[in-house]
């Protein structure tokens, strides 16, 4: 059952918040009590989400943001804090990735570039522009989005070393924020139904059997482990990596199924 008072009075940005994990994010947070920045690369989807949210009662503003732009981040986060009197969560799910060229040698240096720069360095940028205000607030809490492909070999060079760098991220900056109050922590997530899949529901099929839990993750999944980490139910909680995949790293399905393992 969702507790709508856990975020009551919180301001809440989330980043790449317009589709997907990140609009189940800021709708799960906002069901919570949470006041949300709904922030995208593009403006009109951002406030379709957001408009949704108010549809529903909830309070919930859009604002265009570019995390590959300093200038853009900045002004997204004083946003947050003038409209919201505060920013008390920090979530970062925007990112990009770039598929694979059939060789290794030749993928271009414009695409890895791209990757790490909105993934990892993006990230990095809004946890920058945050930090002070998330300090400021007395229960600041940072919660990045990951993906099991930073833990194993899922492809996509580029976007698999940027998600690992977060992890790396997460410890060093938990480190860091502790002393001022601020939490920071990564949900991974493994295969989740969003609208990078849409058309290519065979491929979802084929994927299903590898996951011990049996089904394909939801955005919900991952918007309650957020929730989770972002909550003061998490209050000793920092430098954590959550794994949310249904069991695809800590089972090898295909060798179970190969010996024939109950």
């Amino acid at each position: 059952m969702t507790d709508h008072t856990r975020f009551a009075g919180h301001g809440v940005l989330v980043t790449g918040a317009a589709r997907g994990i990140g609009a189940a994010v800021a709708r799960r947070l906002a069901e919570e009590g949470g006041r949300v920045l709904v922030t995208n690369l593009d403006p009109p989807q951002a406030e379709r989400t957001a408009a949704a949210l108010r549809r529903q009662g909830l309070n919930a503003e859009a604002l265009a943001c570019d995390i590959a732009d300093r200038a853009s981040v900045e002004a997204a986060v004083a946003h947050a804090v003038a409209a919201f009197g505060s920013l008390d969560v920090l979530v970062n799910c925007a990112a990009h990735c770039t598929p694979d060229v059939p060789l290794f040698e030749d993928d271009p240096d414009e695409a890895w570039a791209r990757d790490l720069d909105v993934t990892l360095t993006g990230a990095y940028r809004c946890c920058r522009a945050a930090l002070p205000h998330l300090a400021a607030s007395g229960r600041g809490a940072i919660v990045g989005i990951g993906s099991v492909n930073g833990l194993q070999d899922f492809g996509n060079h580029a976007y698999s070393a940027a998600k690992a760098g977060l992890g790396s991220l997460t410890r060093t900056l938990a480190g860091h924020a502790a002393a001022r109050g601020v939490r920071v922590n990564l949900v991974v997530p493994g295969t989740v139904r969003t609208s990078a899949w849409e058309g290519r529901e065979d491929e979802l099929d084929a994927l299903r059997p590898l996951y011990p839990l049996g089904r394909i993750g939801e955005p919900e999944d991952i918007a309650a482990a957020v929730a989770f980490l972002a909550s003061r139910d998490a209050a000793w909680i920092t430098g954590t990596t959550l794994v949310v995949d249904g069991g695809l790293t800590a089972v090898n399905t295909g060798f179970h199924t190969a010996v024939r393992r109950p």
